[in-house]
């Protein structure tokens, strides 16, 4: 079984994995673009003082990783850490021991210290981001129902619109993210 250390040096950059997206990739790059990194909390300075890497677990078809990768990538930018990604769905070993309720949710960042062991995970989603999702699911009629899979697209072309445009919803990925991130360097 590989170890996540193997995981993250067969890894490709997340910029060369952004920059070969099939999917999504524009929307990617117009978060990417759009979101600056706070400099004045504290976060970066720890980061660049701690230096954790982080593994990505992430596929370009998804809607989260969409919104979470370039923000999580302008992070790693501004604190001048490695990070980089694979592929979920090329081998499961590694996402399997990162479910979420039992599902194999993306996209998931594991922070490893210099020796390659995890220190801390964080993903796939915010929770203020997860309970938009919920409401928003809460309104579909029964899956049985004829319009479901219509009303399915629609609420989450909704969501993935609101990811794409809301620096509110960006702000909810960066605080989470910090705050989990700082939990996890704290205790190294």
């Amino acid at each position: 079984m590989k170890t996540e250390q193997q995981y993250f040096e067969e890894a490709t950059s997340i910029q060369q994995y952004m920059d070969n997206m099939s999917t999504l990739k524009e929307d990617s790059f117009r978060i990417y673009d759009g979101f600056e990194v706070p400099m004045n909390d504290g976060f970066v300075a720890l980061l660049k003082d701690k230096q954790p890497k982080i593994l990505t677990i992430t596929e370009d078809w998804c809607g989260d990783a969409m919104l979470n990768n370039p923000i999580i990538r302008r992070i790693a930018e501004a604190a001048g850490l490695d990070m980089r990604a694979v592929l979920r769905d090329a081998d499961t070993d590694l996402i399997d021991r990162y479910l979420t309720n039992g599902g194999r949710a993306i996209p998931m960042y594991i922070l490893l210290n210099e020796s390659g062991q995890v220190i801390g995970k964080w993903g796939p989603r915010a929770p203020e981001l997860q309970e938009i999702v919920v409401t928003k699911r809460a309104t579909l009629p029964d899956k049985e129902d004829s319009t479901f899979e219509e009303a399915q697209k629609a609420i989450y072309a909704e969501i993935r619109e609101e990811n794409l445009t809301s620096k509110t919803n960006w702000h909810y990925v960066y605080e989470d993210f910090k705050k989990h991130v700082t939990a996890a360097l704290q205790t190294v």
